[in-house]
């Protein structure tokens, strides 16, 4: 875990780094200078560009990382590259031949319940283009082990730009239509940024050449497309289906309560930047012992960071929609909703890296398949009856059943087992922490009430966890940081 700690450590850093200019974007920015009817409107556009997004790419972020470790001469592995590059052109070309030539049709079915996204609606195919292809240049810098810059340029580089667009209109530079426009264009920068860093890391030797094992590589990406579709309908579909029982502001308040909900995630997206090429490797070298012990750790260690982010949100919830500007308050249960099923998903570690490099990924497309269709039926009934929260209800219940799905079959098929007895030891202290500090507040300034309380708690948590040897790894990294500021000597 050297390698895996080290560079999550920095990706931790980095991403909440991120995270932090995103939460003054989302919460504060948006909230302040865009209004609930335009932020709606992003939010959408995002959301189905996100959902393009896979099909953009061809799956070649996932192919690259899965195969490139089975090519062991250097030529092999350029060959293999370079055709990585070629292979979106493939389902990009005629995507963008059918949006064309049927655009009116197409803007017709979903302008029907959404009628002032009309202008945008273009925007929807070269932003998932650009997010495709920023995919496949962080894939390459993942498989040379070379995640860190990559991942300022995922976490950072967007959220700046937006930063900068938002604080235009605030001093009247640009309008609120420009603004949108301008998210396109950040997009367009964020893809060149990855694409200049992943030339400095290997600047590829151009090849015409059909690697020799392009069966399995398209069989394998072909299910990239649609497994990645499945994963992120499961995200971002909801955002989607509002509009169309909902005015399009609700897409705004929902999308604070999600943006404050992800954070649980960043640890888990931090450290996954580097445990899913390494979990390729071990896996096509058939090291299982060793892809048992990561998977143990990554899931423990993810635990303990997850649990400590959700904790810190859920404790602060009500403060924190106390100095978000404008009425959002909507969105409080909706994020409890998807913050649990955000966590669930964190605790399961390389999970899903175990998944997509088995022999046996297509089986666990049909059960996503079939979620994503179980999950358009439960947002189909739960919108119309609890608005937003119903959304975040059918969000987090398909959440919580593929996600036991994919771990089921890696217990089943593989023998992988993810949880110990200290996995049970962090939920206790979890669940104590909540009920001992969810029912008061200090009698302050939600401010100081939030950094209070989180101090308080991350000192509580810390303890326990380091009390109860909850992750060996964590706890190295503890008594190291004892032993430099002089309080032990071990």
């Amino acid at each position: 875990m050297g390698i895996v700690l080290n560079q999550s450590a920095k990706n931790i850093a980095v991403t909440y780094f991120g995270f932090g200019i995103g939460a003054v974007n989302a919460l504060f920015l948006y909230t302040s200078f865009l209004g609930k009817e335009y932020y709606g409107i992003v939010s959408f556009l995002l959301s189905a560009s996100n959902i393009m997004m896979p099909l953009m790419a061809f799956g070649v972020h996932s192919t690259l990382i899965r195969f490139y470790s089975n090519y062991k001469e250097e030529k092999e592995k350029e060959h293999f590259l370079s055709f990585m590059l070629f292979m979106p052109l493939l389902l990009i070309i005629p995507v963008s031949l059918i949006t064309y030539f049927g655009y009116d049709i197409i803007a017709s079915w979903i302008l029907e319940d959404n009628p002032t996204v009309e202008p945008f609606l273009w925007l929807i195919p070269i932003i998932g283009l650009f997010m495709g292809y920023f995919e496949i240049f962080y894939a390459w810098v993942k498989v040379h082990m070379k995640s860190v810059l990559g991942n300022f340029i995922s976490e950072v580089f967007v959220r700046i730009i937006v930063t900068v667009l938002l604080f235009s209109i605030y001093l009247g530079w640009i309008d609120k239509i420009t603004f949108i426009y301008g998210i396109a264009g950040a997009y367009c920068f964020q893809m060149l940024a990855m694409i200049i860093y992943a030339m400095y890391v290997k600047m590829p030797k151009l090849y015409f050449k059909i690697p020799q094992n392009y069966k399995d590589i398209f069989n394998y990406s072909f299910f990239i497309i649609l497994s990645g579709s499945v994963a992120v309908l499961l995200l971002d579909f909801d955002k989607i289906m509002i509009p169309a029982y909902e005015e399009i502001t609700k897409n705004g308040e929902y999308s604070v309560a999600i943006f404050i909900a992800t954070v649980i995630a960043v640890p888990s997206r931090a450290m996954l930047q580097i445990i899913y090429p390494i979990t390729a490797k071990l896996m096509g070298e058939e090291k299982i012992d060793e892809l048992n012990d990561l998977y143990k750790k990554s899931a423990i260690n993810l635990q303990v960071f997850g649990g400590l982010v959700m904790l810190g949100i859920f404790l602060n919830i009500n403060q924190m929609y106390r100095i978000i500007p404008g009425n959002y308050e909507a969105g409080l249960l909706s994020v409890f909703l998807i913050g649990l099923g955000k966590f669930y998903d964190v605790i399961l570690g390389n999970n899903n890296a175990i998944v997509l490099n088995t022999k046996y990924y297509r089986t666990v497309l049909l059960f996503g398949l079939v979620l994503v269709v179980m999950m358009i039926g439960l947002n189909r009934i739960f919108i119309p009856m609890y608005g937003i929260t119903g959304a975040a209800l059918a969000t987090f219940i398909s959440m919580f059943v593929y996600n036991t799905i994919k771990l089921l079959f890696v217990v089943k098929k593989m023998k992988l087992y993810p949880f110990t007895i200290n996995t049970l030891k962090s939920f206790v202290i979890i669940t104590a922490l909540f009920l001992g500090f969810y029912f008061w507040e200090f009698p302050f300034n939600p401010f100081v009430n939030i950094v209070l309380k989180s101090i308080l708690i991350t000192i509580t948590y810390v303890y326990l966890n380091y009390v109860f040897k909850i992750s060996s790894d964590i706890n190295a990294v503890i008594d190291g940081l004892l032993v430099r500021v002089g309080i032990s000597k071990k």
